[in-house]
């Protein structure tokens, strides 16, 4: 195994920590679901997913994971147009 398959799994060992670690933390109320660092641990999961799981020819799984990426950055997108729109709330 090369370095940069080395570096695939690295990245999708990482990705699996990442999701898993946000929604413990969601699950222990430490984590808000539609707070910043909940939606950019998932984004940047799911982007590592899509990364070793394209790498590794399961497309599927890559596909799910862009569409899980594209869900929290649209989540990201809306809750920062709202505390834009009203800079108290949070």
């Amino acid at each position: 195994m090369g370095v940069f398959e080395i570096a695939i799994e690295v990245i999708g060992w990482a990705a699996a920590v990442l999701i898993l670690a946000a929604y413990i933390l969601l699950s222990l109320g430490k984590l808000e679901p539609r707070g910043y660092v909940y939606q950019g641990m998932n984004v940047i999961g799911a982007g590592g997913f899509v990364i070793n799981s394209g790498y590794n020819g399961a497309i599927p799984s890559a596909a799910l994971n862009v569409v899980w990426a594209a869900m929290g950055l649209f989540t990201l997108w809306s809750v920062w147009r709202i505390r834009q729109a009203a800079p108290n709330a949070r």
